[in-house]
């Protein structure tokens, strides 16, 4: 059966190197990794490296629910693509197209059937609101 995709996207002003290193370091993630103010990320892993794991441990910060986004890079092309294959099957392609003084980040996702095509859109451009706000901060 094919997924439903769904593209969310972002300009961030800072060089790609920064960008690439904000996305894809542990340290990074836990700081912008979270679709609301109420979220966070206590802990994340990455072996970043094709047929490497990533576990990123999702909050609510009031500490009563909690989950990990997990699963495999399947190809990683720095510092312009990464694409992984979640633990539930699903497809994500992230490309980085560095266009000097920014970058355009494009995220693909394959939805999944909990919640609504909408609210995960909104929650994952979210997530990619915090990362660019995080990112420029820097």
């Amino acid at each position: 059966m094919e997924r439903k995709i769904v593209t969310v996207q972002v300009f961030v002003k800072a060089p790609i190197d920064l960008v690439w290193r904000s996305w894809t370091t542990p340290t990074h993630i836990e700081k912008w990794n979270a679709a609301s103010e109420d979220w966070h990320t206590p802990k994340a892993v990455n072996d970043l490296k094709n047929g490497g794991r990533f576990v990123y441990t999702m909050a609510s910060k009031d500490g009563s629910i909690s989950f990990d986004f997990s699963g495999t890079f399947l190809e990683i092309d720095e510092p312009k693509k990464i694409i992984t294959q979640l633990d539930d099957l699903r497809k994500v392609w992230v490309t980085f197209e560095d266009k000097g003084n920014e970058v355009h980040i494009i995220e693909v996702f394959e939805i999944e059937n909990e919640n609504s095509e909408d609210l995960q859109r909104q929650g994952w451009q979210a997530i990619l609101d915090n990362f660019k706000k995080y990112t420029e901060s820097l």
